[in-house]
C-alpha cells in the first residue's frame, strides 16, 4: 500500500509544482513507481512539466464521470520510467468533490509505493480535495513574508481531515536575496513562523524551472536536483542529515 502525501501551500508562486515533479523523479531514482495526481483544475502544469501534455485524451474527471477506466487517464512519463502522471481537468467546474478524491486515492495507492497529489494554492474545494486521502503534507514556502502568510491557514485545514503529519520545504532559497530582504533574523524565524517541522531546503537554481519547462527531468549536477533526491529520502524513511 503506498503512501499519499499532498504538497500544498498557503500561496502561489512557491514553486511547488516543480516541486512536487522534482519530487517524483527523486522518489523513482531510489527504486519506487510513483504517480503524481494534480489537482490543479484550470491551471494544470504538471503533465507539461513530465513531458506528457502531448499525449493527454483523458483527465480525473473522465475517471469519476465513467468516460474512461482509470488506466486510460494515467499516463507513463517517457524520460522517468515508472513515474505516472494523473492529470487535472482543464476546466475548474470539473473539480472532483473531496468524497470521491477520497475513494480513488484509496483504490489507485494499492498500485504504487508513492502518490503525490500537486494541491492548488490558497484554500478552497480543489484544497479540500486534494488533501483528503492523504496519509501525510508537505507545505512549500519561500523566505517572504507574504507566502507563509498562509501557512496557519493552511495547517489548520490539514489538521481538519486528520493529517498529523506536516513538513516543510523552503523553496527557492537564496542566501543572497535572504539578507537583502532582511525580513527574517534566521531561517529558524523562518521556520517559526510556517508552524512546521522542516523536511528540506531547494536552492534557488534557474535550470530548474528552465528545465521544468522543458519537460525534461532534473537529476545530477543541479543542487536542485540534489536537494530534491534528499528530501526524496526523508520521504521514503531514510535517515539523511539537514543542509542548512
Amino acid at each position: 500500500m503506498g503512501k499519499v502525501t499532498v504538497i500544498t501551500s498557503g500561496k502561489g508562486g512557491t514553486g511547488k509544482s516543480t516541486l512536487t515533479a522534482g519530487l517524483g523523479a527523486a522518489l523513482v531514482r531510489r527504486g519506487n513507481r510513483v504517480l503524481i495526481i494534480d489537482c490543479d483544475a484550470g491551471m494544470r502544469g504538471i503533465d507539461l512539466m513530465l513531458g506528457v501534455s502531448g499525449e493527454l485524451v483523458f483527465d480525473i474527471s473522465d475517471i469519476v464521470n465513467g468516460n474512461c477506466p482509470p488506466a486510460s487517464a494515467i499516463y507513463p512519463c517517457k524520460t522517468v520510467p515508472e513515474l505516472y502522471v494523473l492529470p487535472a481537468p482543464q476546466d475548474v467546474r470539473d473539480e472532483i468533490s473531496p468524497y470521491i478524491m477520497k475513494q480513488l486515492v484509496s483504490v489507485l495507492k494499492k498500485y504504487y509505493d508513492h502518490i503525490l497529489i500537486d494541491c492548488p494554492a490558497g484554500i478552497g474545494i480543489g484544497t479540500e480535495s486534494a488533501v483528503m486521502g492523504a496519509d501525510r503534507a508537505v507545505l512549500v514556502a519561500n523566505t517572504e513574508p507574504l507566502t507563509l502568510r498562509g501557512c496557519d491557514k493552511t495547517r489548520q485545514l490539514l489538521s481538519s481531515t486528520g493529517i498529523r503529519e506536516i513538513r516543510l520545504v523552503i523553496n527557492r532559497f537564496s542566501e543572497r536575496s535572504f539578507k537583502r530582504m532582511g525580513a527574517f533574523p534566521d531561517l529558524d524565524a523562518v521556520i517559526d513562523k510556517a508552524g512546521a517541522r522542516l523536511l528540506g531546503i531547494v536552492p534557488e537554481d534557474p535550470m530548474c524551472m528552465a528545465l521544468a519547462q522543458r519537460g525534461e527531468p532534473m537529476e545530477g549536477r543541479y543542487k536542485a536536483a540534489q536537494a530534491f533526491d534528499r528530501i526524496a529520502a526523508r520521504l521514503d524513511g531514510s535517515d539523511v542529515p539537514l543542509d542548512l
